[in-house]
């Protein structure tokens, strides 16, 4: 499944031209035959926008998620992104995955929060592992920070994901992880990593760009700098199926002797 990396920042502050972005985003990719779009992380607002974050949340189902499913539709193709989500008083960082036929597939609220800024603004989500059957693939997602757990990806890869999405807003100085634990993340838990980050200067924050697609080879397939820019790779089942064949980590492991981790 050729999949396109929407490596933006878009315009902070704006859900209506953030979806204007992500329209003409989602056409770009579908002429050149994808059939996943991934945005970053908060990407339908902005996220240095302090109490703003409150005031654009929506729920799962809201206004923007109609809008996004009418993209998906239109443009035949499903579009994850990032989201402030508002249910009841509370506000989750979440993700949600949008089919092509419009259908809510997937919706994650974002579990490890990072900083003094996300904890002031968001609540932590309680669900470690959430996933979507996608064109014969089982698509999973975290964001940003969760994905620098390694507890987080084994959970995915134990149960069965295939492509992991990573809406993130990754900053300086922490490029290192975009560069380095991406692929390796990807190759200790036999999976392909679409990991797809915000640029530029964003309030307090500098975003690094440097998003990727990193198959279970520890390679990437795709590589962004510092710009904003559309990125396209392909997920191939069959070599993630003899990779798999191929690397022991997941058969060798020896859960009995891993409860100090807990």
């Amino acid at each position: 499944m050729r999949t396109a990396l929407l490596q933006s920042s878009g315009r902070p502050g704006s859900t209506a031209e953030n979806l204007k972005v992500l329209d003409e985003a989602a056409g770009r990719a579908a002429a050149a035959g994808a059939g996943l779009l991934v945005a970053p992380e908060m990407f339908l607002t902005g996220y240095a926008i302090g109490d703003d974050i409150a005031r654009l949340a929506e729920p799962a189902d809201g206004d923007c998620a109609d809008t996004v499913a009418e993209i998906a539709t239109r443009h035949g193709l499903a579009v994850g992104y990032g989201y402030p989500e508002r249910d009841g008083d509370a506000v989750f960082n979440s993700a949600q995955l949008i089919s092509a036929a419009g259908t809510r597939l997937a919706n994650y609220r974002k579990t490890h929060l990072f900083g003094c800024f996300e904890r002031d603004h968001f609540t932590p989500g309680d669900q470690p592992v959430v996933q979507a059957e996608l064109d014969g693939l089982r698509v999973g997602i975290l964001i940003c920070y969760d994905v620098e757990f390694p507890e987080n990806v084994r959970a995915h890869a134990l149960a069965g994901t295939d492509l992991l999405i990573v809406p993130t807003a990754q900053m300086h100085p922490f490029q290192f992880v975009a560069e380095s634990m991406i692929p390796v993340r990807a190759f200790e838990n036999q999976m392909y990593v679409a990991y797809v980050n915000r640029v530029g200067r964003e309030g307090e924050f500098e975003f690094v760009g440097l998003s990727a697609l990193a198959g279970p080879d520890g390679v990437a397939r795709t590589r962004g700098g510092r710009g904003e820019e559309l990125l396209l790779a392909d997920v191939d089942p069959a070599f993630l199926a003899a990779s798999r064949e191929e690397n022991p980590y997941l058969k060798d492991r020896r859960p009995g002797l891993y409860g100090s981790l807990i």
